[in-house]
């Protein structure tokens, strides 16, 4: 008994004794302590987990659940006897979606498993999990404060994600091999050593590493993607690491074989040279041995769990096993004085020949490859084959010896994983990165023919969100399957279509004649995307856009020519819509002056270069001030002003419309602010800033809106949010709670550009709106009796009936405001009365109306000194 047990109480010496037997006492002290430590890490972990909603608990014990398995079915790494669990990408992941406490639980799980599995020491199978739950604890801990410290400084990216989980990976590994690693130190009583860490790291530790890089971009596409990429992924990264558990499993037993088959041809060797060194004075003794050897030899040749022959250096068949006649499916005769090149198919037979060919080539010593093999009954069997000199005891002649291992099941798995990495799973079509490789051939055959010409389509469709939306998305999916087989049913047998995501998709068109020939493709494509689609009992009618580009381009990537497709068509859609459009140079110019500009407005977002205009709005009826409209104003170091009709729809596109959105409501906010503090008649000035559908989908919307008027000091109703109607009637049902919210603060909401959507009066009942404005296209053709006309007055009137406000926009000439107040329009804005002004201008404006105030003027004049009569 150790010395550490005998200071015990009786029941702890006798558990000791059980136990640890080999323990003295500071080991027992460090395993106790450890234990306990790891034991608090796990129950504290435990309950926090218990805490968490039900959607997450579920993930965590399903997370638990495949890190255990995982622990069951080590890789080994490839020429070493080390080897690691799989299950830490899971662990790794479980600890970026829901923190230290679930990564803990799902290590000590692992690592449970992992110990039961390798040892029948209870002390390792206790001290091990509680060992790994504090490592993670620790480490897990450690990766969320970083996370949340590079949170707060604006510098978290996918990059610093990725290393930070990498890095984590890493001190786990060390910090769990080094608390193993301490017990038989101090066992020993020897200092700990950093070589213990260093000795094991090697490829295990880089195994770590990217385990832990592997669960930060799973973490990343779930933040992109949601749960559904994590059941795609998953369950093929199990596959992938099962079928590197059973292939490692494989190449054991191959190797083993070999090794056998090597041990039994040396202890042959062994045999006839000790036997041809007695030969003269023992040559009975000589001639049991070398039967002895042979029999070993033949025994072993002919059990064998592998096939084996011995060839002639043709390949002709001298001699084979059970093993090998029962792979081939062949009897114990029908293999003999036959050529092993028979058994094989046409297509690997020049790789064998060709091996065969160097048996009599100086320094040849075996060859080893993978071929294809029939069987009696006509299937194909994949064989790993081992083949080198051998000498057979009793002959003189020597000759070869093969060895066959059938590798069937690996080559079908790994075929099915191809297909998986190369293959739309819902389509079964190419998908983006098959499609790449096939357009880089035909890049590459193009620059070196140029005689060769292709062309990319790229289909986009224009109205699949709404299918999705309104029938679902397993209505969504029948749609994609029908729209694929369409496509392929109108394209010749070596043109290749692939879904590149979504409702994307893309075809390669190769050998024809001219770039006609695409056209009448893609003519024929639209006609029959144009029918009638029938999916979950309804009948679907959809149209495709199409862009195009062909090789006349001269591209040296297939990324390149991607892109421009993609460009081609985006100007399809921009043109109206189920139509094609070429790609040219000049589109080309157009989209890098667009990418141009939204680097350019990133910069002038931090650098100042925005600014805001405020156009005065206007009682029609009195004449009176009541507020401004804020617009943005880019104002670039070297080209000058840039239009809002220039950089508006650039960051809408790129999002920049969000920052833009907010500059503009702080600044409008506390610019009404300041002009408010003038006088007490300017109190009731209001200003209007315009909304984006960008800004619509932001949940943190009101949030937004209410830090401006707080930082400002204003009064939610001196604020006014212009939402176009187009984007107020396509995100109805998901701005609507939004709008509420907006509309219980205060803010005053109004419909822009309105008469050129395609809102419906239920609608506008419904809407939490103050006001309508009315788009400018009606107020340039008004004239009396005109249809312009009719349709403003219908609008006015619509207006007063809900007991909304209506508001002109774009009034420039005296005729068209005297017809807008005497339809009754409320509040109007336009170059009659005002052009938009800069802070300062409108300052002056303000002025002048108090001024005009002090002396009993009625109504202040209009900026451009266009008098009100």
């Amino acid at each position: 008994m150790s010395s550490s047990a005998t200071s015990l109480p009786a029941p702890w010496a006798r558990l000791h004794a059980a136990l640890m037997p080999d323990y003295n006492r500071k080991a027992t002290a460090y395993w106790w302590t450890v234990v306990l430590l790891g034991a608090v890490a796990l129950l504290h972990s435990a309950i926090t987990v218990a805490g968490l909603p039900v959607v997450a608990l579920a993930q965590v014990l399903a997370g638990m659940v495949v890190a255990a398995a995982a622990g069951l079915f080590p890789v080994r790494i490839g020429r070493s006897k080390s080897s690691f669990a799989a299950g830490e990408i899971f662990i790794f992941l479980l600890l970026l979606l829901h923190g230290p406490a679930a990564a803990t639980l799902a290590a000590g799980c692992e690592t449970f498993v992992g110990a039961a599995r390798t040892s029948k020491r209870w002390t390792s199978r206790i001290a091990s999990p509680t060992m790994s739950a504090l490592a993670m604890f620790g480490t897990g801990s450690l990766l969320h404060t970083v996370l949340r410290a590079l949170q707060r400084e604006g510098l978290t990216n996918a990059g610093l994600t990725v290393v930070a989980a990498m890095l984590c990976a890493v001190l786990y590994f060390a910090g769990s091999t080094l608390m193993v690693s301490a017990v038989p130190r101090f066992k020993r009583n020897e200092r700990l050593q950093m070589s213990d860490w260093l000795s094991v790291f090697g490829w295990v530790g880089i195994a770590f590493a990217g385990s832990g890089a592997v669960a930060a971009l799973l973490y990343l596409t779930f933040l992109q993607s949601g749960q559904g990429v994590l059941m795609a992924v998953v369950p093929i990264l199990a596959l992938l690491l099962a079928t590197l558990h059973y292939h490692g499993r494989h190449q054991d037993t191959l190797e083993a074989s070999q090794q056998a088959a090597a041990d039994a041809a040396a202890r042959q060797a062994e045999a006839m040279a000790l036997a041809a060194l007695r030969e003269t004075e023992v040559a009975a003794l000589h001639l049991k041995q070398l039967q002895e050897s042979e029999r070993r030899f033949h025994s072993a040749f002919t059990h064998a769990s592998i096939g084996m022959a011995l060839l002639s250096f043709e390949g002709r068949i001298l001699q084979d096993n059970a093993a090998l006649r029962l792979l081939l499916g062949l009897d114990d005769a029908a293999s003999r004085r036959q050529r092993i090149q028979e058994f094989v198919v046409d297509a690997d037979l020049a790789a064998l020949n060709r091996q065969l060919a160097r048996v009599n080539e100086l320094g040849f010593e075996a060859f080893a490859l993978e071929l294809r093999c029939r069987h009696r009954d006509g299937h194909e069997v994949w064989v790993a084959a081992h083949c080198s000199f051998f000498s057979e005891p009793g002959s003189t002649a020597p000759c070869l010896i093969l060895q066959a291992q059938d590798i069937t099941a690996r080559r079908e798995a790994e075929a099915g994983l191809h297909h998986i990495a190369f293959h739309d799973a819902l389509t079964g079509l190419p998908n983006r990165r098959r499609f790449s490789e096939y357009l880089g051939q035909a890049v590459a055959r193009a620059a070196a023919e140029p005689d060769h010409r292709f062309a990319v389509m790229f289909i986009d469709f224009d109205r699949f969100k709404l299918i999705n939306d309104s029938l679902g998305h397993g209505a969504g999916d029948e749609f994609l399957i029908q729209v694929s087989r369409r496509i392929q049913s109108k394209l010749r047998p070596h043109d290749i279509v692939a879904r590149l995501g979504g409702d994307e998709f893309a075809i390669l068109s190769q050998q024809f004649e001219h770039d006609s020939d695409v056209i009448v493709l893609a003519e024929r494509l639209l006609l029959a995307l144009r029918e009638t689609f029938h999916v979950a009992g309804t009948e679907l009618n959809s149209s495709a856009s199409i862009g195009i580009t062909t090789s006349s381009i001269g591209y040296a990537t297939p990324e390149d020519v991607l892109r421009d497709a993609d460009i081609a068509m985006y100007k399809a859609k921009a043109a109206g819509k189920a139509r094609y459009a070429l790609f040219d140079v000049e589109l080309h110019a157009e989209v890098a002056q667009r990418l141009r500009l939204e680097g350019e407005l990133r910069k002038a977002l931090g650098e100042g270069q925005l600014s805001a205009a405020f156009q005065p709005l206007y009682e029609l009826a009195g004449g009176r001030l009541c507020g401004f409209e804020a617009l943005a104003r880019w104002t670039h170091p070297e080209q000058g002003a840039i239009g809002p009709d220039r950089f508006i729809p650039i960051a809408e596109e790129s999002g920049l419309i969000v920052p833009i959105t907010d500059f503009m409501l702080q600044r409008a906010c506390q610019q009404l602010k300041e002009w408010q503090a003038l006088d007490p008649q300017f109190e009731s000035l209001t200003v209007n800033v315009n909304i984006s559908g960008k800004d619509l989908n932001q949940p943190g919307l009101v949030a937004r809106v209410m830090r401006a008027i707080v930082m400002a000091r204003l009064q939610p109703q001196c604020l006014k949010l212009e939402l176009t109607e187009n984007i107020l009637m396509t995100q109805l049902d998901a701005a609507l709670p939004m709008l509420e919210e907006l509309r219980a603060l205060g803010v005053g909401l109004s419909v822009d550009d309105f008469g050129t959507g395609f809102s419906s009066l239920s609608h506008l009942a419904q809407l939490p709106i103050d006001s309508l404005k009315v788009d400018r296209s009606f107020v340039r053709n008004l004239r009396s009796e005109s249809k312009s006309a009719a349709v403003v007055r219908a609008i006015v009137q619509l207006g007063n009936s809900l007991g909304k406000e209506v508001i002109a926009e774009g009034i420039e000439t005296p005729s068209q405001f005297a017809l807008l107040r005497e339809m009754g329009c409320g509040l109007g804005q336009g170059f009659h009365m005002s052009r938009p002004l800069a802070p300062a201008a409108a300052l002056a404006l303000l002025q002048r109306t108090l001024a005009e105030s002090h002396r009993g003027l009625p109504a202040p004049a209009f900026d451009n000194a266009v008098m009100l009569h």
